[in-house]
């Protein structure tokens, strides 16, 4: 995933000035930042659930939401846009699962839906699933019935089902007790560990320092620094993440 110069307003107010971000195949990036300092809108736009006001993403060395044709740049179809977005997983900080259906039908419905498997493959892609995440005595349980920790590693299998290229994180921990963060975090390590690329917005330091290639520090809509977890969050360089860190640690 490359990112270039990307901007992005609501009405008047610049909430991203210029951001220049890439992450490679295998690679886990986690972007730190105050609230407000546009973590979660650059991802928004990378899962086109945002549309750019300037600059350029790439995914998979496709550009997304836009395409070039004889020099001009023109809005890509939906149904394409369904098809990008189908291979960018998200998982948000309120689990957002379907809270009619059970945890296998959360994780079967998108499979079925989008990329038309049948129900018997699904259904092995799910049950694969809810063992990786360790929820298998819950796959006839609606979300209603889990704890905050399950619901969040339902969703994160209901993302990994459609085999996404990169895997999209929105402090999937923020809402939950700090009892159940443990297990959440588990997981993304685990998924860490066997090659998924994934871009992790969080304020969990003890996992941006154990699993990140690279640390990116936000703040007011610009990248402040950025390096390796060492660099940034051991020896950081500028006064603004100096502060943050200081906050972050009290």
């Amino acid at each position: 995933m490359r990112a270039v110069n990307v901007h992005k307003s609501f009405g008047d107010v610049e909430v991203l000035k210029g951001i220049d971000l890439e992450v490679y195949p295998g690679e886990v990036v986690v972007l730190l930042g105050p609230s407000g300092s546009g973590k979660t809108t650059f991802l928004r736009l990378v899962n086109q659930m945002e549309t750019l006001t300037g600059g350029r993403i790439w995914v998979n060395s496709e550009l997304i939401g836009i395409e070039e044709r004889d020099g001009k740049l023109y809005r890509r179809k939906d149904s394409d846009i369904s098809r990008q977005r189908s291979k960018i997983g998200m998982v948000f900080q309120r689990f957002n699962l379907f809270p009619h259906k059970t945890a296998i039908e959360n994780i079967t419905e998108g499979q079925l839906v989008v990329t038309k498997k049948s129900k018997k493959a699904a259904e092995e892609r799910a049950w694969d699933l809810l063992n990786q995440v360790g929820l298998t005595d819950k796959a006839h349980v609606y979300p209603s019935q889990l704890s905050g920790g399950q619901q969040q590693r339902i969703a994160i299998a209901r993302a990994l089902a459609m085999d996404p290229e990169l895997m999209l994180f929105d402090e999937p921990t923020s809402a939950l007790d700090p009892e159940l963060v443990g297990e959440v975090l588990t997981v993304m390590k685990t998924l860490a560990s066997e090659g998924v690329t994934m871009i992790v917005v969080t304020h969990e330091m003890s996992f941006a320092r154990e699993v990140a290639d690279r640390v990116y520090f936000m703040d007011d809509g610009v990248v402040v620094e950025s390096g390796t977890p060492a660099e940034v969050l051991g020896n950081p360089k500028q006064d603004r993440t100096k502060a943050f860190l200081a906050r972050v640690r009290r």
